[in-house]
């Protein structure tokens, strides 16, 4: 899988299969999409495409309040690797001219002239161009290319939606989003150097940056982060930290069991695998000690159990 960022006509594309859209956590309805995607270009003999957008369309939309995000663009890509069904990810920037661009320009000009689109995929809620006045119909129309909209896919008689992925990760049904998603939900980024406060009271931690400034759930959550020293289990914490900061910026704070390593500057992946509790202000930093204790004995409990559910 090749992933493009800007011109898609200096790539020389002969023609493809497309579907288009944010693909925010590449859900199980993304995947059979993916799926049937596939399947209608091996049929045509063309190869796979996606376009999608960075960032989200919503965030650009609503700055002061942007939604909540559940891939980074990085991570985005590598769920879509995994999967094995894409030739091509062309990313577009979304900004106010492609924003402003009428439903009509972005057909002639972006899926025409620019991706050689033959066949396009298009979930039954699609819509596009400036005021989103552009739709199934005005696809249908356009003789370049064969338009077929996608139904829903119901997950446990749930239509599969990004917005119910994060609705399920805001209420702390990890058990819910994962079943919507295939797979448990995870972030990743780089280990980045905080207040180091952690090693002073026996709960060392990672710092884990977050690109974007809302993340999808917040609290305690039993962790297993992937290292460059293989998987370890342990206690994370996301949120503001109310105890020891006033910063409005969310932290991904873990603390990783048995482990004394150098990961500063790597890169980690946090998959969440239970939710403790809701993220508390302690009065004092003794009651927060007490607490992180308890917290870690519930996440060895939790992860020694697994294990042996999975021995």
């Amino acid at each position: 899988m090749q992933v493009f960022l800007g011109d898609p006509r200096r790539f020389g594309l002969a023609g493809c299969a497309l579907t288009i859209g944010n693909f925010d956590g590449v859900h199980l309805g993304h995947q059979h999409m993916l799926q049937r995607l596939k399947e209608e270009a091996k049929a045509r003999s063309l190869p796979t495409a996606l376009l999608t957008f960075e960032p989200h369309p919503r965030e650009f939309f609503t700055r002061s309040n942007p939604p909540a995000r559940l891939s980074t663009l990085r991570d985005k890509c590598s769920f879509l690797r995994e999967l094995g069904l894409l030739d091509y990810v062309f990313v577009f920037r979304f900004n106010q001219r492609f924003a402003g661009m009428s439903a009509e320009a972005f057909i002639q000009d972006v899926l025409v002239r620019d991706l050689k689109t033959r066949y396009l995929l298009i979930g039954d809620d699609f819509q596009f161009g400036a005021a989103r006045k552009g739709n199934f119909d005005l696809l249908s129309a356009c003789p370049d290319f064969v338009t077929e909209a996608m139904p829903s896919v119901l997950v446990q008689g749930e239509r599969a939606s990004s917005t119910l992925v994060r609705e399920r990760l805001a209420l702390g049904d990890l058990d819910a989003a994962n079943a919507l998603l295939g797979r448990c939900y995870q972030l990743s980024g780089k280990v980045m150097h905080g207040k180091k406060l952690g090693r002073t009271i026996g709960f060392p931690t990672i710092n884990v940056h977050l690109p974007h400034l809302k993340p999808a759930l917040q609290g305690v959550f039993v962790v297993e982060v992937e290292t460059p020293f293989g998987r370890k289990g342990g206690v994370a914490s996301l949120g503001l930290n109310p105890t020891v900061s006033t910063s409005s910026d969310y932290k991904l704070e873990a603390h990783l069991f048995d482990f004394s390593g150098d990961l500063y500057g790597q890169r980690v992946t946090v998959r969440f695998l239970k939710k403790l509790r809701d993220e508390e202000r302690y009065d004092n930093l003794p009651a927060l000690v007490a607490q992180i204790e308890r917290d870690a004995a519930s996440a060895h409990t939790y992860l020694t159990s697994l294990q042996r559910e999975q021995a």
